[in-house]
């Protein structure tokens, strides 16, 4: 139903380009492109052409005749090592916000020369001065979302979960229950879950923190039945199981495919994350660069992108263009009141961070040390039983010894004769 304003987009943006063709677009090059731009992003986060949605990229090529080297990556710290270690030089990258604010902080990315980018008066107001970019210098938001829960109505009751509190709940354990195989998500699900609470959203945690968290995530290990990321795709889809953790907009389009899956916003409020557009510092082709994020920004290729990734869209212009079943889901477009319960994973101290990954993957693998709470759990009577038999055995030990000793001495005679 969404493919159709999209295939109306695309027959208008084609005519503009014949349009524009027409006009006489010179080039200089033999492929008739006249420069290039590389784009790192992503992977499967920009609208393709399947099913009569936009090529945005041969949308770009073909209006501004410039040639578009498309990379993907899969995390930000692939594509932090990547800008850091190797030989090879992006003009756009679209990370997320933790990660804009740490190349802004290490001095990695290029302040923007917005009166290149005038369709960034479609940003929606929200999404400016964030705190990974206040003064709004070095990027322009390209989409966000939030994690809720998805859960199969086969298996369990419809409305019967509210909070991330049910991932630990024993009764849904044969259901299937998946948690976030990566640390940040993982983690701050566990933070709002310890007692005390400890706010995700704080600028900086002790390794205390991290402790408390990594015991929680070890508690629900015995409820739990794997770590995913895409793999929840297939386990949410083909009825492998019935619960998990996973990014609203994923969600989503897993409802689409599987008509009994449903969702809950986490009551508890959740960790809200925006992805932006920005220009590296090494960057070889800057105007180019600023004339893909404005095209980016264009109303009707922002809603092409929204509606392939499931993500909201910064894009006022772009409302317009949506599909109206899109909008209307509280999975792409929460209600106020729940967004003001919703926090941002800030950016971590290395030293933190790395302590963090440790402790994380000490979890997954349930080699971590025994967690506070299994310690708390432990039956003091039990203890009161082993310690008995434990003073048992030491006593009866030393009394063997000593009859030892005294028949030693006894027959030390007796061996001395013969």
């Amino acid at each position: 139903m969404k493919r159709v304003s999209l295939i109306v987009i695309a027959v208008l943006i084609a005519l503009s380009s014949l349009s524009l063709s027409a006009c006489g677009g010179s080039t200089s090059d033999d492929d008739g492109f006249q420069g290039e731009v590389n784009v790192y992003n992503w992977g499967e986060y920009i609208s393709p052409g399947d099913d009569g949605t936009i090529d945005v990229i041969k949308e770009f090529q073909d209006k501004y005749h410039i040639k578009v080297n498309y990379t993907n990556f899969e995390t930000n710290e692939e594509m932090y090592n990547v800008l850091t270690n190797s030989n090879s030089t992006y003009d756009v990258i679209i990370p997320s916000d933790y990660m804009v604010a740490r190349l802004r902080n290490e001095g990695m990315l290029e302040k923007l020369d917005f009166s290149n980018i005038p369709n960034y008066k479609y940003i929606d107001e929200r999404f400016k001065n964030m705190d990974y970019d206040p003064d709004n210098e070095y990027s322009v938001p390209y989409s966000w979302g939030f994690v809720a829960i998805g859960y199969n109505t086969d298996m369990i009751k419809e409305g019967s979960v509210t909070g991330f509190k049910d991932l630990w709940d024993p009764k849904y354990k044969d259901d299937g229950i998946l948690m976030f195989n990566n640390s940040r998500d993982a983690m701050a699900i566990a933070m709002q879950l310890c007692d005390p609470p400890i706010d995700p959203g704080s600028k900086s945690f002790t390794r205390e923190d991290i402790d408390r968290a990594t015991d929680k995530l070890i508690e629900e290990k015995s409820v739990l039945k794997k770590y995913v990321m895409d793999q929840v795709f297939t386990e949410m889809e083909g009825n492998q199981s019935g619960l998990c953790a996973y990014y609203a907009g994923d969600i989503f389009t897993m409802m689409d495919n599987n008509e009994a899956l449903s969702y809950c916003l986490p009551e508890e409020g959740s960790n809200l994350f925006n992805d932006a557009m920005c220009i590296p510092s090494t960057c070889k082709n800057k105007e180019n660069a600023e004339l893909f994020i404005n095209f980016m920004c264009e109303p009707e290729i922002a809603a092409a992108n929204a509606e392939y990734i499931t993500y909201g869209t910064p894009n006022t212009g772009a409302l317009e263009y949506i599909d109206e079943e899109m909008l209307e889901s509280e999975l792409i477009n929460p209600p106020d009141e729940y967004l003001e319960k919703c926090y941002t994973f800030a950016n971590l101290d290395d030293d933190i961070y790395s302590y963090m990954q440790k402790r994380f993957v000490e979890a997954c693998s349930a080699s971590a040390e025994v967690s506070s709470v299994e310690k708390k759990a432990v039956d003091p009577g039990a203890v009161t039983a082993v310690v008995i038999i434990l003073a048992v055995i030491i006593i009866a030990t030393i009394v063997i010894i000593i009859l030892d000793i005294r028949k030693a001495l006894k027959n030390r005679g007796r061996i001395n004769k013969i």
